[in-house]
C-alpha cells in the first residue's frame, strides 16, 4: 500500500468484479475494462511506468510495434505517399501525385515512418506552403488510418492554421480584356459563359447543346462536385454567345478534353500578358456572386446558382460586396408591380 502511494497510478477492484485505475493526483477513475487481477496490475504498472520515464516508455512502444509489423522498420514516408494515389482516379490522382513531389517533403521522404519525431514535421512545414500543411495532414492521417503510427507525430492543436492568399473576384475590365485579346472563338466563349454562368471551369467545359431549352430559355448543368443540378434562366447576352456554340454535343469540345490544369494554365498566360495579376478561372465565381450581391440578388438564388456551400457565395455576401437596400415597402411595390422577377420556388409553385 504504502508503494502505491509513491506511484501515481493505483488498482482497484469494483464490486461487480471489474477493475478500475485511479489517477493519485487528480483523483480521477476510469475502468480497465479487465476482471483479471494479474492483467490490471500490468496495465496499470505500465501507466506508471511512462509517467516516470515517458520517453523510454514510446521507444519501448515503437519496439513492440516494429515486432508486429515486420515491415515497419523500413518503411518510409515515401512508402506512405505512394500508397495513396493508387486509391485515386482522375483529377484527384493527378493532384496527389503533384503534391507529393513537394520539395518541402523531401527531408522527410527516406524518413522511417516510426522513427519521425515532430521537429521533422515542422522542419517540412515551415519550409513548404500552404499545400505542404493540407497534404502532408492527410498523408498524416492516412499512416495513422492504416495502422503504421502508434500515435500522431504531431498532435493535432499543434499543426499550423491555413493561411490562404486573399482571393478576389475578376473585374469587368479586366474580363473585357482578356476575351478582347483572345483569338480563339471556343475560350474566347469559355470565358464569356464564366462571366455570365458563374460555373466552374470543369461544369462549364463539359455542359453540351443539350443542357440549353431555348424554347424555355433555360440552362441547366450538373455539378460535378456535388451531383445536384444548376438551373439558369439566359439572358439575351448569354443566347447571344451561345447561338456561336455547337448545336449538338460538347458545346467546347477541345477545352473539354484537356485537362483543368490545363485550362488553368491558358487562362494564366492570358491575364501574364495583359499584366492582370490575383485572378484565376475561379475568380469569375467571385466576380459573380459580388454582381449578384450589388444587384441586391437574392442570397438564396445565389446559392442554387454557385452551390449552397460555395465559398464564393458566403465570402461575397458576408463582407465583400457593396450594396444599397431598398426599403421593403419599395421593395413590395415593385413587386407588386411586377417589375421583380417572380421566381418559381416549390412553396409558391403549389399556392399557384
Amino acid at each position: 500500500m504504502k508503494n502505491d502511494m509513491k506511484q501515481r497510478y493505483s488498482v482497484f477492484l469494483r464490486p461487480w468484479g471489474v477493475y478500475y485505475c485511479q489517477d493519485n493526483t487528480t483523483g480521477q477513475q476510469e475502468t480497465l475494462k479487465t476482471r483479471d487481477k494479474d492483467e490490471a496490475f500490468r496495465l496499470v504498472a505500465a501507466k506508471n511506468e511512462n509517467e516516470e520515464a515517458p520517453a523510454f516508455s514510446r521507444h519501448l512502444a515503437r519496439v513492440y510495434w516494429k515486432a508486429g509489423d515486420p515491415t515497419g522498420a523500413t518503411r518510409t514516408w515515401q512508402h506512405v505517399m505512394d500508397e495513396i494515389p493508387k486509391l485515386k482516379t482522375g483529377e484527384t490522382r493527378h493532384r496527389w501525385l503533384t503534391a507529393i513531389k513537394d520539395k518541402a517533403l523531401d527531408s522527410i521522404r527516406n524518413m522511417v515512418v516510426l522513427e519521425t519525431q515532430a521537429e521533422h514535421f515542422m522542419k517540412a512545414l515551415e519550409s513548404g506552403s500552404v499545400s505542404t500543411n493540407i497534404y502532408l495532414r492527410r498523408i498524416h492521417n492516412f499512416a495513422l488510418d492504416m495502422n503504421w503510427l502508434p500515435w500522431p507525430v504531431l498532435p493535432k492543436k499543434r499543426w499550423p492554421a491555413f493561411k490562404f492568399k486573399e482571393k478576389r473576384g475578376i473585374t469587368l475590365k479586366e474580363h473585357q480584356a482578356i476575351v478582347a485579346r483572345e483569338l480563339n472563338l471556343e475560350r474566347r466563349a469559355f470565358y464569356q459563359m464564366a462571366w455570365h454562368l458563374g460555373a466552374s471551369q470543369s461544369d462549364l467545359a463539359f455542359i453540351e447543346a443539350e443542357n440549353v431549352d431555348w424554347e424555355n430559355h433555360i440552362i441547366s448543368y450538373k455539378r460535378m462536385k456535388t451531383g445536384t443540378i444548376a438551373i439558369m434562366r439566359m439572358d439575351a447576352d448569354m443566347e447571344e454567345i451561345l447561338r456561336d456554340l455547337p448545336g449538338n454535343g460538347p458545346l467546347f469540345p477541345y477545352l473539354r478534353s484537356v485537362r483543368a490544369g490545363d485550362r488553368a494554365t491558358e487562362f494564366k498566360q492570358r491575364c501574364v500578358g495583359l499584366g492582370i495579376k490575383g485572378v484565376s478561372l475561379h475568380s469569375y465565381r467571385y466576380a459573380w456572386a459580388e454582381r449578384a450581391k450589388t444587384a441586391g440578388y437574392p442570397e438564396r438564388f445565389a446559392q442554387e446558382a454557385l452551390g449552397h456551400n460555395s465559398k464564393a457565395v458566403h465570402r461575397a455576401y458576408s463582407r465583400k460586396a457593396k450594396v444599397e437596400l431598398p426599403s421593403l415597402g419599395e421593395y413590395e411595390r415593385q413587386r407588386a408591380q411586377g417589375t421583380i422577377p417572380r421566381v418559381e420556388t416549390p412553396a409558391n409553385a403549389a399556392a399557384a
